[in-house]
């Protein structure tokens, strides 16, 4: 969930961008009102979308991992943690969002009173509400809130102005980011975004106004009243002081050329990107999230790349047994490095390999008393190595260790033809470690064999090993 987050501010993040260096500064007032009510809305469903197709065209190593066994108590209290900070994260959401609604409530509840305490008046397309004893101005769906005390000279134009927000319906955009504050109150650019679409109503509401009367005359009635508007962020007012320089600047700006709406354009590669990212992320998926750090992962990464080589070649000589061990950084001088496993396979290919990835295998290898397909196998297999592991690992062979903090031993074992655990490795800080994690997993049943057009192969498998040694 927190990937899934950061992915959404960064992309906002990355849109709020190229409308302030691309497009902020051109006069397709409707272009870029779009875009701003597009974009935010496009950064919280790209990173829930994948495309299958982009994914096959990507190179996928050949890895069989299962799920990390958690010894002893470190389950329950990791599992314990996780669900406090869990709790504690969303009780601190909730209560944002409980806050944020109270204050748009309270806005409304603003708004409502001086509707009550105005009077109401008919006006062409609109309803009028004049405010006594103010000089408010603002627009709120179909109903304009005008202070008695502004001029008379000012009062007509005003009114156009408003007008034109409501007859673009600019409410509906603010209060969409009004949504957006309340679901999402700790995003300061959802606020960036609603700051800039605001400012752009102001835009299309001078424009329109301007192509019926003098832009001279108009500059006069922004200068001529200085308006202390309700800082109420989803109503439309007509003056805002910080806005006035920016109006003038913009009325005074030439039509943009349309050539420059190719601008526009910059959406596509920009979406596209996104969605490679999202649908090619190695995020994942919910049910195979496990409580191990980073450097579990760095761990397992080196034996995954084991694993892919292994299951290619097969049985290995002692020269595959030392380029194997380049790619665990165990490399001495002059010897080749191999940075990946596909450039020591390039290296070596022309032999057969005897064992299939598990990823196209058509039947995996059961464990006693699992059944059903191949997913459902796989997760029974899980479960039961783990339950094994979890009987028979005596952890308290730390206590002669000396040791103390989080252990982690990263094991890769096969099942052969035959159904045997054979080919058990591990690697751990402590040989002891590695000793017992041996053990452990040479203690598996025989199981049935994967096959593989019709004919029984071998499997190769990585597993994470992890617990605590409290002092």
């Amino acid at each position: 969930m927190i990937h899934t987050i950061l992915q959404i501010l960064v992309f906002q993040l990355l849109f709020l961008a190229v409308y302030d260096l691309f497009l902020k500064k051109e006069t397709f007032f409707n272009l870029n009102r779009a875009y701003l009510l597009l974009t935010p809305t496009l950064s919280i469903i790209l990173p829930f979308v994948s495309l299958d197709f982009l994914q096959e065209n990507i190179p996928q190593e050949y890895v069989v991992q299962l799920p990390a066994v958690i010894l002893g108590n470190t389950a329950s209290e990791a599992g314990s943690n996780a669900t406090f900070w869990m709790s504690t994260l969303s009780s601190l959401y909730f209560i944002g969002v409980l806050f944020t609604s109270f204050i748009f409530s309270f806005k409304l509840l603003k708004i409502a009173k001086l509707r009550v305490s105005g009077k109401k008046k008919n006006s062409k397309g609109a309803r009028l509400i004049l405010l006594p004893k103010t000089d408010l101005v603002f627009s709120f769906f179909n109903t304009i809130y005008l202070g008695e005390t502004v001029s008379e000279e000012n009062k007509a134009s005003i009114i156009a102005h408003e007008k034109v927000h409501i007859q673009h319906k600019h409410s509906l955009d603010l209060l969409y980011f009004e949504l957006l504050r309340i679901v999402f109150w700790f995003n300061p650019l959802v606020y960036m975004f609603q700051n800039r679409i605001a400012t752009l109503h102001e835009y299309i509401a001078d424009s329109e106004i301007t192509r019926y009367k003098y832009k001279k005359q108009y500059y006069q009635n922004l200068l001529s009243e200085v308006f202390q508007t309700e800082q109420i962020s989803f109503v439309n007012t007509f003056f805002k002081q910080s806005l006035i320089k920016k109006r003038i600047i913009m009325l005074q700006k030439s039509k943009s050329q349309k050539a420059a709406q190719v601008k526009y354009l910059l959406l596509l590669p920009i979406i596209f990107s996104m969605l490679f990212y999202t649908s090619c992320s190695n995020e994942p998926k919910p049910e195979e999230i496990q409580s191990t750090s980073q450097s579990d992962s760095e761990v397992m990464t080196k034996i995954n790349e084991l694993a892919e080589a292994i299951m290619k070649k097969g049985d290995m000589t002692a020269e595959e047994e030392k380029a194997l061990k380049l790619l665990t950084t165990e490399a001495q001088p002059g010897d080749k490095v191999y940075t990946s496993v596909r450039e020591y396979l390039d290296d070596t290919k022309g032999q057969n390999g005897m064992d299939v990835p598990y990823s196209v295998i058509d039947q995996v290898p059961t464990y006693p008393g699992c059944s059903g397909d191949n997913e459902t196998m796989r997760k029974c297999m899980s479960t039961k190595i783990a339950e094994s592991i979890n009987s028979n690992f005596n952890t308290s062979i730390v206590n002669d260790l000396n040791i103390s903090g989080r252990q982690r031993i990263a094991v890769q074992f096969k099942i052969d033809k035959t159904g045997n655990v054979t080919d058990v490795r591990a690697r751990a800080k402590h040989p002891e470690l590695e000793a017992e994690a041996m053990r452990v997993v040479n203690l598996l049943p025989q199981m049935k064999p994967g096959e593989q057009k019709g004919e029984k192969v071998g499997v190769l498998y990585s597993l994470p090993i992890v617990f605590d040694v409290v002092e």
